[in-house]
């Protein structure tokens, strides 16, 4: 991963956090992991006489059917699987949620926040930040842990830790027990804390949903919250051959422009923008995300992601600007300028009235 990437660390050797953790991966017990959550889970059934005994976030995509399947057809837990619609679904996005409750047969719960409140918290994050997407986080890592709270679940299963499998800040529960009680505090949201972002913009009675619940509530109440990825080891690879067998469908015109991949991130149509921003401030998106993950699972080597990432870095994400736009109720002149001031010139130049990067991978 490259340098700019926040909250990534290098050994002495130069092998960056992503990289290492994908060498741990392979030494870990994975057998004795699973034991460990079959231990969580049997506690929480012997003991839960509520009528569910685990809280899934959801988006439809495929890690959402794998953690679906792995809690309810290998633990026999009782899920609710909850869903923040995404602001503009994709016609993918709609039927693998629909097929994921049908075929897996689960109870699904939507939060759908004010989208008055929701727009203008992400243009507080467009603007301030270079981070459309801080509110579509907040939101989430909030409003599913809070329907924990409010109907007393007793654990919540998040997909993969991101400072682990992407590289960046790993959180110290995280690290020891899998815990994901701190999600809300991952380099997703290192830039500014929420109510420093939305202060004097948006009253604190609009951000039920994106406020995170008091950990000492959590505790009182002995919920229990666990990223799935400290237990099974994580591949997007493997969860997608799975999720194929339960009606996950990838995107009908294959990849977006600067993706290698047909299956992920397909079930919205505004985070290429927000993604593009990253591209804008740290020299990197997609492509290099995509492929450093086939890299880590040893499906590509880094010659061919080098030659990849060369080949399809600078192609912006026009599939789905339109939407954009309308969206959020701003023009396009608007939108681009927002973009240039979020350009980091230390690592852009121009040439031959183009931009690019001053040192491209090699």
């Amino acid at each position: 991963m490259p340098t700019t990437k926040p909250g990534l660390i290098f050994n002495k050797t130069g092998k960056c956090g992503a990289c290492l953790y994908a060498e741990k991966k392979n030494e870990i017990n994975w057998v004795e992991r699973k034991k460990n959550l079959k231990n969580i889970c049997d506690t929480i059934k012997k003991n839960n006489d509520g009528p569910y005994d685990c809280v899934i976030p959801v988006s439809g995509g495929k890690d959402s059917f794998y953690q679906t399947y792995v809690m309810k057809n290998i633990y026999g837990m009782r899920p609710l699987v909850i869903v923040v619609p995404p602001h503009v679904q994709t016609i993918e996005g709609i039927e693998n949620i629909n097929n994921l409750v049908d075929v897996l047969e689960v109870d699904l719960q939507k939060i759908s926040v004010k989208p008055s409140v929701y727009i203008k918290f992400r243009l507080l994050g467009m603007h301030k930040l270079g981070n459309p997407n801080y509110a579509e986080h907040a939101v989430v890592f909030a409003g599913v842990t809070r329907a924990a709270f409010n109907y007393k679940i007793p654990l919540i299963v998040w997909g993969e830790d991101i400072g682990m499998e992407f590289g960046g800040n790993i959180d110290k529960l995280s690290q020891n027990e899998g815990s994901a009680l701190n999600i809300h505090k991952n380099d997703l949201f290192n830039e500014v804390s929420l109510r420093d972002l939305t202060n004097n913009e948006i009253d604190e009675s609009q951000l039920y949903f994106y406020l995170y619940p008091k950990i000492t509530d959590m505790e009182k109440f002995h919920i229990k919250s666990i990223y799935l990825s400290n237990f099974h080891k994580w591949d997007g690879k493997a969860h997608y051959e799975l999720a194929k067998k339960y009606g996950f469908k990838s995107r009908a015109a294959g990849p977006l422009s600067g993706n290698i991949l047909s299956y992920d991130n397909i079930d919205e149509k505004l985070c290429e923008i927000h993604i593009w921003f990253k591209m804008l401030k740290f020299g990197f998106w997609r492509p290099t995300d995509q492929t450093c993950y086939q890299i880590w699972n040893s499906r590509m080597s880094r010659e061919e992601a080098v030659e990849i990432v060369l080949n399809k870095q600078y192609e912006f994400p026009n599939e789905y600007i339109e939407e954009y736009l309308e969206y959020h109720q701003i023009s396009e002149n608007e939108l681009f300028d927002c973009m240039e001031k979020w350009r980091n010139h230390d690592i852009w130049k121009k040439q031959d009235n183009k931009w690019k990067l001053r040192n491209e991978i090699r």
